[in-house]
């Protein structure tokens, strides 16, 4: 009895066993038969050769990626040989790559394509934990993202940002002093680093009200937390299943203490301004308080979808104005020519004041020159993607509809047909008498979900620019590159260390 009881039970697991891998095989068919009809669908588009039949071009762009690489130099690769609009396999996944202008004035410009909901909904989570959510940089949904935008809008106005001015200086000041105990022609700085702390320092003073003294030397987890979650978000989007091998589970854990605590932070920041709202005590003139404000007449917003626009803010409000200064400082060194109109300039319109205004900013032409051309060849945020619902015609070629098309500064900033000898750093370009780029250049991207804190990000990259030039001489230390390292955001790749010398 036992005996046949046995046979029985295991005949039984012989059969669901068997009946598990003919299902997986079936599935397996099934998402063959899936990738095959994908690839039909967009073959009829230039592209280069896919890798293999499962993968696409996955380890294609994998190599490009080694040691934070920066892949956009193979999309410029690709875009110069299969022309203005071709396109990448990832699995079952196409993405259309685009460096026509005309489809960057169609698609930018106009609230007829959203922003790409897988790509953006990648990064509601972060390896389980909510990251940047439905915040403006990332929610797909223009309805709603308008909502929020209409309520961050009187926060980022000129009339507002204007009594910020002394904020940039007060934590630019700070800055200079550092650099003053260092300027003695032999110690050795990294700029970017310097930077991306008076960056940090300004906005959480500004946007939060918040005074971490990075400059002055405290000690915070907020800039290693920042630096966690962007290289964390790149390597997630590359490959959102690490997470499940252990390999990656001490990084998976780093990076989620990290989105924990940037998180934790706006949660305790929201409610104790909250709170004194509600008790009726003098608030910060800082942009929560204006948000909370608007929000409150506008019938307010979740409280979640505040703390995902305070992690924006943070990376956005940080990050990318670090960068783009640490390249033109970086760029400036090997540069002397520009350097002496651009010192001219600064001499001129600042002399030896402390506190620049708001009307010194509007007169540094040159200056906005020398950042627009570090915006061209050295763009922060590479690109933006949105979704093409119906079938669409670019250039000639017929896009099916229910796919991604991508537009990249980056790529189309170093193009010839672009800008003649992209190669040269040249601030000219950007002459008002110039002939404007036509729907080539956005580094803040274009349109309707244009950068709602560039004019914020340039106001401080000229008031802190402003007072390097006014007080410093420096040199680039002999044996870096002139390297670019991609973690997310793009930035110099050996944190532009410098020798400093006062000026007399």
């Amino acid at each position: 009895m036992w005996h046949s009881v046995i046979v029985h039970c295991l005949s039984w697991v012989y059969s669901g066993f068997l009946l598990i891998i003919i299902g997986a095989v079936v599935a397996f068919l099934a998402y063959c038969a899936y990738i095959k009809y994908m690839h039909l669908k967009y073959d009829d588009i230039p592209g280069p050769p896919r890798d293999s039949f499962l993968l696409g071009h996955i380890p294609t762009l994998s190599k490009a990626e080694e040691n934070y690489s920066v892949v956009h130099d193979l999309f410029l690769h690709w875009a110069e040989i299969y022309g203005p609009v071709f396109k990448i396999n990832i699995l079952h996944r196409v993405m259309i790559y685009s460096t026509s202008p005309e489809s960057v004035k169609e698609c930018l410009m106009s609230s007829k394509y959203p922003k790409d909901p897988y790509t953006y909904n990648q990064l509601f989570n972060l390896f389980g934990k909510r990251f940047l959510g439905k915040g403006l940089l990332t929610d797909p949904d223009h309805d709603h993202w308008y909502h929020q935008r209409r309520i961050m809008d009187p926060a980022f106005s000129n009339t507002y940002l204007k009594e910020m001015i002394g904020i940039f200086n007060e934590r630019a000041e700070q800055m200079m002093e550092k650099l003053e105990e260092k300027a003695d022609g032999h110690q050795e700085v990294s700029m970017h680093s310097i930077i991306n702390r008076v960056t940090l320092d300004v906005i959480t003073k500004v946007a939060f009200g918040m005074d971490l003294g990075l400059v002055e030397g405290n000690k915070t987890d907020f800039p290693n937390a920042i630096s966690k979650v962007l290289t964390g978000m790149m390597r997630y989007m590359q490959n959102p299943y690490m997470q499940y091998f252990p390999k990656h589970w001490a990084f998976v854990r780093e990076v989620q203490e990290s989105a924990d605590l940037l998180r934790k932070t706006g949660k305790e920041c929201i409610s104790q301004r909250k709170k004194a709202m509600q008790n009726g005590e003098e608030l910060p003139k800082d942009i929560l308080t204006k948000i909370l404000q608007c929000a409150e007449l506008e019938n307010a917003l979740d409280d979640e979808i505040m703390l995902d626009n305070f992690i924006t803010f943070f990376i956005a409000g940080q990050e990318t104005t670090a960068n783009q200064l640490s390249f033109t400082v970086m760029e400036l060194t090997r540069q002397p020519e520009i350097m002496t109109k651009l010192r001219m300039e600064v001499d001129e319109v600042i002399g030896f004041k402390r506190d620049i205004s708001y009307d010194d900013i509007q007169n540094l032409n040159y200056m906005t020159q020398v950042l627009k051309e570090s915006l061209r060849f050295y763009p922060p945020g590479p690109g933006t993607s949105r979704y093409l619902k119906e079938d669409t015609i670019f250039e000639g070629i017929k896009i099916p509809g229910g796919v991604s098309i991508t537009f990249n500064t980056y790529v189309m900033g170093r193009m010839e047909k672009f800008f003649q000898d992209p190669c040269k750093f040249d601030p000219e370009r950007f002459h008002p008498a110039a002939v404007k780029p036509y729907f080539c250049y956005f580094p803040f991207a274009l349109g309707p979900r244009s950068c709602l804190g560039q004019i914020f990000s340039q106001l401080e990259a000229k008031v802190i620019l402003s007072k390097l030039i006014q007080r410093f001489e420096f040199e680039l230390v002999p044996g870096q590159s002139f390297g670019i390292k991609d973690t997310g955001t793009l930035r110099p790749r050996d944190g532009v260390v410098c020798t400093l010398k006062s000026r007399a």
